[in-house]
């Protein structure tokens, strides 16, 4: 199973789009709040209902662990903070986009790695901080901000079901 985190103030596109594209994919993406409650409102005031509550998911079957960016807190939830780092340790996928590159700067989770993110919190990702669009870096892609969404769900549909499905995919969601 994968898990996208969500807190009130995340940025809309980089959490659905992410969602949709990697269902299209056919990729189990479970949502989790970590707000305690089931709605929690994005940056630009729309809500959305989360498929579970942190406090009661069991996250033994996580496969990759997503965070959208946006004026979240992601880094002040410390259930959260301890899963990523387990998560980490035991060199499992993570991805981050936006601002939040900067809790796994924060971490230390990004150390001898390679990543990008938002402009303004290239300081939180230290050495790591190459630029780029969507980095992939050993086991953490990272992606620069909302513009770069789909691109993002696209590197981690290639990540967990290899490129002839992320190409299928994006063949079928263009115009």
């Amino acid at each position: 199973m994968n898990y996208l985190f969500l807190d009130n103030g995340f940025e809309e596109i980089e959490a659905i789009t992410t969602i949709d594209l990697l269902r299209r994919a056919n990729i189990a993406v479970t949502t989790v709040s970590i707000t305690g409650k089931p709605m929690v409102l994005g940056a630009h005031n729309i809500a959305v209902e989360v498929d579970g509550l942190f406090e009661n998911v069991d996250f033994d079957d996580a496969e990759m662990l997503i965070l959208p960016g946006g004026q979240t807190h992601l880094d002040k939830h410390n259930g959260l903070c301890e899963l990523l780092l387990h998560h980490n340790d035991a060199d499992k996928a993570i991805a981050a986009i936006c601002a939040a590159p900067s809790v796994l700067g924060k971490l230390g989770i990004l150390q001898g790695k390679q990543a990008t993110c938002y402009p303004g919190f290239e300081s939180f990702l230290g050495e790591s901080y190459i630029g780029g669009l969507v980095v992939e870096s050993k086991n953490i892609i990272t992606a620069k901000g909302p513009g770069l969404s789909s691109d993002f769900a696209f590197c981690i549909i290639e990540k967990i079901m290899g490129s002839d499905v992320a190409d299928q995919v994006y063949d079928t969601a263009q115009y």
